[in-house]
């Protein structure tokens, strides 16, 4: 299976060793993350080491060339342990890939080195209170001044901003020019002027804080990733990129909540006999597994066409929306097989739940991924 889904073994050589980490550290910590909402930020050194904050990134810039198959395995096992840890890290690609794909060498010499050994952790602002899934809306502006932009804006929902050591934002510099007056910028952390919330109280990810960022600050010419009017491209290629992590994180979930399922049918009894030998509870798991091994191969087959440095949008919105559907039937229908005691606290069902219904929200919500499909079809 693993050679006909173009896994090598390499991907999974680094896929295991994550994995170990993953089911060793962060998996026994995972509901008291969540319970406290501590931040997963914590393990960003320990990940840093086995190459993970750096794994989307080449060998010159301190990532370890990992393919994108190797990628989507390692989020995977680390979702299945743990779904805040992945966001973080998800979060954390958005900004890195941001200075991959839309920076010069320069900054990328800047940055990127750190961000790959965990000494500095990426923030992505993007999104707005009044422009989420549409950019074009967005009003946070960048006006040139001599040497330097004056970035007025607030950024909503934005991963990672407290602990970031630096921030990727997108703004108008050009507000009549729609979305080719979208311009990037790479903003230090600590610089005057930017301000963040506290986090957001969310339903899930609760160890992976959201918060509001508002920015009146200056910023370097030499900070703005590519030139004016680029920003609206860089971040279309990010997200194609991103959407893979969210895909993966969706299977990661999928898998921790199928195998508590069948472990729960094979161990409890009703009427003398355990759950598995019921045709309904049978049913159940088979469709849970259907729709599990559908995603991994419309995510894996994305994963090959990036890899070989083709056009994926359309795949990677395919995998997303696949993934992240899944994500939350499985995680339901796994609550269901355990009855009352998934809806307690005592068993992971509820957080596994709860973790999962932000994937068909963030990086385009399911209805964008239908429309990116839909318009590489008519196209």
């Amino acid at each position: 299976m693993s050679e006909r889904l173009g896994i090598t073994e390499d991907d999974r050589a680094i896929a295991d060793a994550v994995a170990r980490f993953a089911q060793n550290e962060l998996a026994p910590q995972a509901h008291i993350v969540d319970r406290d909402e501590i931040r997963t930020t914590r393990y960003a050194s320990q990940l840093a080491e086995l190459g993970v904050m750096g794994m989307n990134l080449p060998e010159r810039w301190g990532g370890i060339g990992a393919s994108p198959a190797a990628l989507i395995l390692s989020i995977a096992e680390i979702a299945k342990a743990c779904g805040s840890t992945a966001s973080m890290i998800g979060a954390h690609y958005l900004a890195t890939d941001s200075i991959l794909i839309g920076g010069d060498d320069m900054i990328r010499d800047r940055y990127l080195p750190d961000a790959a050994s965990g000494a500095k952790l990426g923030a992505f602002a993007l999104t707005e209170p009044g422009a989420g899934s549409n950019p074009a809306g967005m009003i946070t502006r960048a006006e040139r001044e001599g040497e330097h932009y004056r970035l007025r804006g607030v950024k909503q929902f934005i991963s990672n901003a407290d602990d970031a050591g630096f921030i990727v934002v997108y703004a108008k510099t050009d507000p009549n020019a729609g979305t080719r007056g979208i311009s990037a910028f790479v903003v230090d952390r600590h610089t005057p002027g930017i301000t963040v919330s506290a986090p957001e109280k969310l339903m899930g990810i609760r160890g992976a804080p959201a918060h509001e960022v508002t920015f009146d600050c200056l910023v370097p010419v030499a900070n703005r990733l590519g030139e004016e009017g680029a920003g609206f491209y860089t971040a279309m290629k990010v997200l194609d990129n991103s959407r893979l992590d969210v895909a993966a994180t969706s299977l990661g979930l999928s898998e921790a909540a199928l195998a508590a399922a069948v472990a729960w049918a094979k161990e409890r009894k009703v009427g003398g006999e355990p759950l598995a030998n019921k045709q309904g509870i049978q049913w159940m798991l088979a469709d849970m597994k259907l729709r599990l091994e559908a995603a991994w191969l419309i995510t894996l087959q994305a994963a090959a066409k990036r890899g070989a440095g083709e056009k994926f949008s359309d795949y990677s919105a395919m995998a997303k929306l696949c993934a992240s559907e899944a994500a939350g039937f499985i995680t339901d229908t796994a609550l269901q097989v355990h009855g009352g005691y998934g809806f307690t606290r005592e068993l992971p069902l509820e957080r596994l739940v709860r973790d999962a219904r932000i994937l068909r929200i963030y990086e385009g919500a399911s209805e964008i991924q239908r429309t990116v499909i839909a318009r590489a079809m008519v196209a």
